[in-house]
């Protein structure tokens, strides 16, 4: 009998990462149990209060022991995943991985760590397992030319709840939302720059918060938001805009379709494996006129195609075939 545990860093966090390995838990129909940092003592990073970093490995070790699990997926790189990789090669248990987030480009964007270091890690880390299980195509060939071996697009889905039966007015001033992390690697004052000529919403919180509501005053900063209140706050919006540049996939992009909102954004990893441009959204280097565009899409054509093609069961069957075959 197969029982399988999900080791990760992130699981209690408002973020893509967390929110796909409890969908998976939610969705999954084999034994699954988790490990991540709330089970254990930890602390947060200045620069990301809202991060939990382990501060007992072994503790994770010798509760990974305890649950004796027959397969692993290790979902993140942190003190977790590296008590799980560490567990699986002295054990010899069958183990698939995560990469989700570009953690080179942030650190150096934050820090400038060299990104020949962090992918260095990343390379070893990752490089043993079945399958490193990445969020997008576009994703999966940056890592195929920088050496990553066995890399599986793996997709993502729209829980329910998170899609408003609520009409949708159009408004005089086009409203725009974005909902995620406020924080620098999300270039978020690109988007903050049009308070001017559009009504600006960001549902989320994050480091960059307070000074950014003392800059843009006339931006709406709602900070978090869940469940039906969140879908009926993107279905109240024109447009959702996403101007990183630095993630791997982007889930509130695919709940903004879902509840009928076209996508502007960068032609970047992530944006451009998720918005069909010119029917789904625009893609492009001028994030204004991109977002002028997407306000003449139909609404009701986005919702009825993204809804066909995202969904968590499928997530977890992929999971599945990989790590148990």
């Amino acid at each position: 009998m197969h029982k399988i545990l999900i080791a990760t860093d992130s699981f209690d966090q408002v973020n893509g990462v967390s929110t796909t390995y409890r969908n998976i838990l939610k969705h999954s129909r084999k034994k699954t149990y988790v490990i991540h940092p709330g089970l254990f003592k930890w602390k947060s990073i200045s620069m990301y209060p809202e991060v939990q970093l382990c501060c007992e490995p072994y503790k994770a070790y010798k509760k990974i022991k305890e649950i004796n699990p027959t397969h692993i997926h290790i979902g993140t790189e942190g003190p977790i995943g590296l008590a799980a990789r560490v567990y699986c090669k002295l054990n010899k248990v069958p183990y698939t991985t995560g990469y989700h987030t570009k953690f080179p480009e942030y650190l150096w964007k934050l820090a400038h760590i060299p990104l020949f270091i962090t992918y260095s890690y990343l390379k070893v880390f990752h490089n043993d397992s079945k399958a490193i299980l990445v969020p997008s195509q576009s994703c999966k060939e940056e890592l195929n030319k920088k050496g990553f071996k066995h890399v599986v697009v793996w997709t993502r889905g729209v829980s329910k709840n998170l899609i408003s039966n609520k009409p949708h007015c159009k408004s005089k001033i086009p409203k725009i939302i974005y909902v995620g992390r406020v924080s620098k690697e999300k270039n978020l004052q690109v988007l903050c720059e049009l308070q001017g000529k559009f009504e600006i919403t960001i549902v989320g919180e994050g480091p960059l918060l307070n000074k950014f509501k003392l800059k843009y005053p006339k931006v709406n900063f709602l900070g978090y938001r869940f469940g039906s209140a969140l879908a009926d706050t993107y279905k109240s919006h024109d447009v959702f805009c996403f101007p990183s540049k630095t993630d791997t996939f982007g889930i509130v992009m695919i709940e903004a379709l879902a509840n009928g909102l076209p996508v502007a954004a960068y032609n970047v990893t992530g944006p451009k494996d998720i918005v069909a441009h010119g029917k789904t959204g625009y893609l492009g280097n001028d994030l204004e006129e991109n977002i002028r565009k997407c306000l003449k899409l139909n609404r009701n054509s986005i919702a009825s195609n993204i809804n066909q093609q995202w969904s968590w069961n499928k997530c977890v069957q992929i999971l599945h075939s990989h790590l148990l075959s």
